[in-house]
């Protein structure tokens, strides 16, 4: 088998795992216009394509426009990098990610792990006007974040963190 078939064939098997955690994803019917989805997996890197697909998939059939789109999908990857990088290290642990878009068409994604309590908003927001090698490190995804997204919440409730996103589609 040469190198590209083998290329080949990792990566269908990728797209073929890929829509196998798809169809266990959890489907939780609001009301009759808003299904609220939600998936518990590891938190992993691996993982972040699948939370990926999930929302772009109903982003997509709710005809969210591009730019809206792109900025959720950045500020989903940031969110759930975090956990992967620092809810259990130096261990792994699940997380839990909801979507929703409520009738006057706000996307909704709650994001909870039970890892170290941290509230990512409580961080003072990096001072953007001086240069990167004046700036202290960390900090930028999630200042990022609260500046694309209509609404950032966090609360620690039942020993989970539980992070929240809105954005107007």
């Amino acid at each position: 088998m040469t190198f590209g078939e083998k290329s080949v064939i990792i990566e269908l098997y990728a797209h073929i795992m890929n829509f196998c955690l798809l169809a266990m994803t959890e489907h939780f019917t609001v009301s009759e216009d808003i299904i609220m989805i939600r998936k518990e997996l590891e938190a992993t890197a691996e993982n972040l394509n699948v939370i990926n697909a999930m929302i772009d998939e109903q982003l997509e059939a709710a005809d969210c426009p591009m730019k809206t789109q792109m900025q959720i999908d950045l500020a989903v990857e940031e969110i759930f990098v975090n956990i992967v990088l620092y809810a259990y290290a130096p261990d792994t642990g699940m997380a839990a990610v909801s979507f929703d878009i409520t009738e006057d068409r706000v996307a909704r994604i709650i994001f909870e792990d039970s890892g170290v309590p941290y509230d990512p908003l409580a961080k003072e927001d990096p001072d953007v006007t001086l240069s990167a090698n004046e700036r202290q490190i960390g900090g930028l995804g999630i200042f990022m974040v609260k500046k694309t997204m209509d609404s950032v919440s966090y609360e620690y409730s039942e020993g989970k963190n539980i992070l929240t996103l809105e954005k107007r589609l």
